[in-house]
């Protein structure tokens, strides 16, 4: 158990009472791995800046980095795209979003078909949301995949695909209890889910006491935290409540009076994720998945401060 740093000393999610090894030691190289995940562009300007992302963070040697999907494959072409120039190009491992909401089993089936005859091994299999103008209660048709660990069997049942989840500390919005968002869970992983990626969160005691009650329920396979480094901390208290993501008063606390000095809320925003990551890296966390938004400077900075560097090849392309 280590103490919390000033930033955390007002927070009661500031340490975990379970903590499973030594905080993450600054300035030298943590036994960690990490991954970014990216969305597809819409316009060219968003374009370039992935792609300068995307070499940047390239240079941090990542386990892997993920692409959405937009809703009811709303991205479908643009995911292919940047998923394989990623892999053949970029030359790092990626992983495909992929989600059944809103397309037919024949579709999504072609899909991962065209991923597997690409060279693509990983998928991040969702249920995903309605298309636009869809209500969230939309129910699946007849011929759809109606659930994510129905996307998880199928894809099981035509190719050796790594399959990533989705996990919910908080609980997913549309669950009806926290013990049947848990229960939708374990039917993913019985459905042959190999890891579950969760939803970005700030309490780092409501992933501890989630990762205790997916352990009792028999879930073993890696869960990894999803990280949210926050710029515009406006934009992120809507998402978070739309999300039911619950944002501490010490966060909002911390951007009190920021709005238009951006230097300090990126400072806050690297130094808040930073040490969000110290804290799960005490409660035994040891991969990182960081929503990047499209931008690498917050993670590289965040990765640099637990000892990630630069490879020296990357350095001698630079």
């Amino acid at each position: 158990m280590h103490a919390p740093s000033p930033l955390l000393a007002h927070s009661p999610q500031a340490t975990s009472p379970g903590a499973a090894s030594a905080p993450m030691p600054f300035g030298e190289r943590a036994d960690v791995g990490v991954s970014f995940e990216f969305f597809p562009p819409r316009d060219a300007a968003v374009e370039s800046q992935l792609w300068s992302a995307v070499g940047r963070l390239k240079s941090l040697r990542p386990a892997f980095m993920s692409v959405t999907y937009g809703a009811g494959g709303s991205t479908r072409e643009g995911t292919h795209r940047i998923v394989t120039r990623i892999q053949n190009e970029i030359g790092v491992a990626v992983a495909a979003h992929l989600t059944c909401v809103g397309s037919s089993q024949a579709q999504i089936d072609a899909v991962a078909a065209r991923y597997w005859s690409a060279g693509i091994r990983h998928i991040v299999a969702l249920r995903g949301d309605p298309p636009d103008g869809v209500g969230a209660d939309y129910r699946a048709r007849g011929g759809e995949y109606a659930h994510a660990d129905d996307l998880v069997r199928a894809l099981r049942r035509r190719h050796a695909f790594e399959i990533s989840v989705a996990a919910f500390p908080e609980v997913h919005p549309q669950a009806a209890s926290a013990q049947a968002d848990l229960d939708a869970l374990k039917r993913k992983v019985d459905a042959g889910a190999t890891r579950a990626i969760t939803q970005f969160f700030f309490d780092t005691d409501a992933f501890a006491r989630f990762i205790e009650r997916a352990r009792r329920a028999g879930i073993a396979i890696p869960i990894v935290p999803g990280i949210l480094p926050v710029t515009n901390f406006a934009r992120a208290c809507q998402f978070a409540a739309a999300c039911k993501v619950r944002i501490p008063q010490w966060v909002h606390r911390r951007f009190e009076g920021t709005d238009n000095d951006p230097d300090m809320r990126r400072l806050l925003a690297a130094m808040i994720a930073a040490e969000q990551c110290r804290v799960l890296y005490a409660q035994g966390v040891r991969h990182f998945h960081f929503y990047t938004l499209n931008r690498a400077e917050l993670s590289f900075a965040i990765c640099r401060m637990f000892g990630m560097c630069e490879d020296a090849m990357h350095r001698a392309e630079s």
